[in-house]
């Protein structure tokens, strides 16, 4: 029997209190655990059966070869935890699914290099190129007819239709309600008016109307140039005439930007009243009806006859 449990126990019925060791003191303490009389103490002890038992200890023998110990979960937590499959790193929620932005170098360099191309074509033409190209125009047109809105000095507008054969032949009709008709046949320029019966005439060479009407035209000898301009839209060409009648006139064309098509002018006279002429739809190269072209010599100036 074990020293120290003898000396607790003495001491316990010594004090009387032998009832209340027994329920506080486990049985094992006082008695030796009984065992089979088969076995003794031994250096080591039999394997106990382990049929009885739920879990199975596998016994590692030397000669069996060594098999991998698969741990198994102790609770239900561990369970799902091994069986289920592993969670992504992040939320499927916590951050949307972006599609990636393709890159903006290979993007934004193909639109660049297509418009850079016609940007290249457009290129201001040099003052020589302008004048040359401004000559030829004049100088190959041989009939246009357009639509034209002209507007004064008083800021009024009249619309008509313009009919022009190089050389010398022009006539300005004007819708109702106007009145009026310029007319010039290659020797002179008529301004009729019909609700008045009058009509005016001029020599071509006095009215500002001779870059339309010469045979050939040489801007920069016939006519002074003071100004060209290019904005990328258009070129103005600015004219000084200072043979037209009463005095200096100043002109201005404007082109589109190859100097291909005229598309409007601006005449301020020597007494500075502004007329401006802008070209609509028109046709080239269309045959036009001479008679529009005649002016009535029989009709005295002012409308005296």
């Amino acid at each position: 029997m074990r020293p120290v449990l003898l000396a607790g126990l003495v001491t316990a019925l010594s004090a009387g209190a032998w009832p209340a060791m027994g329920q506080t003191f486990p049985i094992d303490l006082i008695l030796p655990p009984v065992r089979p009389a088969s076995q003794g103490f031994g250096p080591s002890l039999p394997h106990l059966p382990t049929a009885s038992f739920h879990r199975a200890i596998p016994v590692v023998a030397e000669t069996q070869p060594s098999r991998p110990v698969i741990p198994r979960p102790a609770n239900a937590e561990q369970v799902l935890a091994v069986t289920a499959p592993l969670p992504p790193s992040r939320p499927a929620t916590a951050e949307p699914h972006q599609t990636p932005e393709p890159r903006p170098v290979a993007v934004a360099s193909r639109p660049i290099v297509a418009a850079a191309t016609p940007v290249a074509l457009r290129q201001p033409l040099p003052n020589g190129e302008v004048v040359a190209r401004a000559n030829a125009y004049f100088t190959n047109l041989t009939t246009l007819v357009a639509d034209f809105t002209q507007v004064g000095g008083d800021g009024r507008r009249l619309g008509g239709t313009l009919y022009l054969q190089r050389p010398g032949r022009v006539r300005f009709e004007y819708d109702p309600p106007a009145t009026l008709e310029v007319i010039a046949d290659g020797r002179s320029v008529a301004v009729r008016d019909r609700k008045l019966a009058t009509q005016d005439l001029y020599s071509i060479s006095q009215t500002p109307l001779k870059f339309l009407l010469r045979e050939q035209v040489n801007l920069g000898q016939d006519i002074r140039i003071t100004g060209i301009a290019n904005d990328g839209d258009g070129v103005r060409i600015s004219l000084e005439d200072s043979s037209t009648l009463g005095g200096t006139s100043r002109i201005v064309l404007v082109f589109d930007s190859q100097v291909e098509t005229l598309n409007q002018w601006r005449i301020v006279d020597a007494q500075g009243f502004q007329t401006v002429v802008m070209l609509g739809r028109s046709e080239r190269g269309r045959r036009i009806d001479q008679d529009l072209f005649k002016i009535q010599y029989d009709i005295l100036v002012g409308g005296n006859k």
